[in-house]
């Protein structure tokens, strides 16, 4: 019989191992060659006498994914499968059905098919289900099933799948895929070039090299760089792509960290493409990363008016460090610093609240940039520009963090027929209909305010206060209950500028979304607006 150990017998003993890969290992050598050697006694007196079969891969995977949780999430344990998907992504091309793909309650659902892609030709849709790969039930399997998809060019995989109730199946034959950090790029009017950046694997800075030449060959004079829902990737693509639009020699970024090897100043090294022309950064708070880095240099320099909402706020740079068997360690390193001095992480993992979760930035330090404008660290990058419907709050991501507005795009698609992408129009009678899918769901969330009662509530001074204090408690969470449903028309902007990207992608394709954005998108008509006012885009600047 196997059997799981609890994680925490582990964790206290395990807790050193890795820390042999840190610039401490000479100064603690004794204290860590001790506690090495009382894990592999440990682990060793473990595995042979507990009472029943153990499984020695599963308890290290276990212990180690569970010390490098104290430390920050993108600290990570990466097994050999891990460091070839983590290759795939920065090299941006794999061989595989072409679709993005989400793992959750034992099945695989198709997000996105990319369009023209091995899936797509396949006829998969988004939302379908995906039950089983060949003869592998998905709710048997329990590594990631998704690597089931990928092989080698031209074989064959056979799916089955639910969609609307009905088991389909499908046979697709696999292709390389090429994953573009510049997926669409077009001119907005006859001046405004606009790119859109959504990711910095090693495509980024020359993919959009080739955009902008392209645009300002079409006659762009002015550029709008959408970097919304770009989650980062490689330090050096982010210093390449600001390269693009500031001179030689510009600092951009620099690291610090505990290891003076990893101390280091970053500055472009290229000539730019366009010192001048006039750039608007598009950010949003799944603006992440390198990302940030882009967006705030640029800002920091004055050489881009940056637009949206609050970026996400992650300033820390990891670099995998190879381990045996194949393995890696994916360890954060150092912070990074924009031009001004400025690090924008917002998250404290290293001083945590009482439940164990980050705590959030609250102060925040001044900078200023070249032309001595007043910005912030600790919390993302700020836009010169807010734009409300841009704005992040817990119910939008509640909705889309449990699927509520990927599963009504779906319901809304099988019911609506959209022939021309000019045509379509989500009005009050939609929202609304999204509202009653929303009350006859099990969607629900938890505000810090329902938190805090549930646990006065469930306290042991409950019996102090008696039970009509204790009734009233009761009370007012349903009534917050029912406030959060009205709050889906206080965030409707918000929520219905979800709700239209992921409709308009099922009829559309991702192009189509960005075509729609031309036309119809607050963020880029705002943007245009202030490129063409170039006496208020300066006065931002200056």
């Amino acid at each position: 019989m196997k059997v799981r150990i609890s994680k925490k017998i582990l964790v206290p003993v395990v807790a050193v191992v890795m820390l042999v890969v840190g610039s401490s290992f000479k100064s603690d050598f004794f204290e860590i060659a001790k506690q090495i050697e009382i894990f592999t006694t440990l682990f060793k007196e473990l595995n042979m006498n507990y009472v029943d079969e153990t499984n020695p891969a599963e308890l290290m995977d276990t212990a180690i994914k569970n010390m490098l949780d104290d430390l920050d999430p993108y600290t990570k344990f990466l097994n050999e499968q891990d460091v070839e998907a983590y290759k795939i992504s920065n090299a941006g091309k794999y061989s595989g059905i072409g679709s993005l793909v989400r793992s959750y309650d034992n099945k695989l659902v198709i997000i996105e098919p990319y369009k023209g892609s091995p899936a797509d030709k396949a006829g998969l849709k988004a939302g379908d289900e995906i039950v089983k790969i060949g003869d592998i039930s998905i709710a048997d399997f329990k590594d990631d099933a998704s690597e089931l998809l990928k092989g080698s060019n031209n074989t064959k995989v056979e799916v089955t799948f639910k969609r609307q109730g009905k088991t389909n199946t499908a046979v697709i034959e696999r292709e390389a895929i090429e994953v573009d950090a510049v997926p669409f790029y077009s001119m907005v009017n006859e001046k405004t070039g606009y790119i859109v950046l959504s990711k910095f694997n090693a495509k980024a800075s020359s993919q959009t090299k080739a955009a902008l030449r392209d645009l300002k060959g079409q006659g762009a004079q002015q550029i709008i760089l959408d970097l919304r829902g770009n989650p980062g990737g490689l330090l050096s693509e982010a210093i390449n792509v600001t390269n693009l639009f500031v001179p030689k020699g510009e600092l951009i970024v620099t690291t610090k960290s505990k290891v003076k090897k990893f101390n280091r100043e970053y500055k472009t090294k290229n000539q730019a493409v366009d010192e001048d022309i006039p750039l608007v950064v598009l950010v949003n708070g799944g603006s992440a990363s390198a990302s940030e880095i882009v967006s705030g240099s640029l800002q920091d320099l004055d050489r881009a008016v940056i637009m949206g909402a609050r970026s996400f706020g992650k300033g820390l740079v990891q670099r995998p460090l190879r381990l045996t068997y194949g393995t890696q360690l994916k360890v954060t390193i150092s912070r990074y610093y924009t031009t001004s001095g400025r690090c924008i992480q917002s998250l404290d993992y290293w001083n945590r609240d009482e439940n164990g979760k980050a705590v959030r930035t609250t102060k925040f330090n001044e900078f200023k940039t070249r032309n001595g404008r007043k910005v912030e660290d600790g919390g993302g990058v700020m836009p010169d520009i807010e734009i409300a419907a841009l704005k992040s709050n817990s119910l939008t991501k509640a909705l889309v963090n449990k699927s509520v507005i990927f599963d009504f795009a779906t319901k809304y698609y099988y019911e609506n027929t959209v022939a021309d992408i000019d045509a379509f129009t989500f009005n009050s009678s939609d929202y609304n209909d999204f509202k009653t899918y929303v009350s006859n769901s099990n969607f629900s969330f938890e505000t810090k305010t329902e938190k805090a009662l549930k646990e006065a509530i469930s306290s042991d001074d409950k019996a102090i206060y008696g039970e009509e204090i204790e009734a009233g408690y009761k009370n007012l969470l349903a009534e917050i209950n029912t406030s959060k449903l009205n709050a889906l028309d206080t965030y409707q902007e918000e929520i219905q500028l979800n709700l239209k990207d992921e409709i308009v992608k099922r009829y559309f394709y991702r192009e189509g979304l960005y075509q729609y954005y031309l036309k119809n998108d607050e963020a880029i008509l705002s943007a245009t607006g202030i490129l063409e006012d170039n006496a208020k885009y300066q006065s931002i600047l200056r």
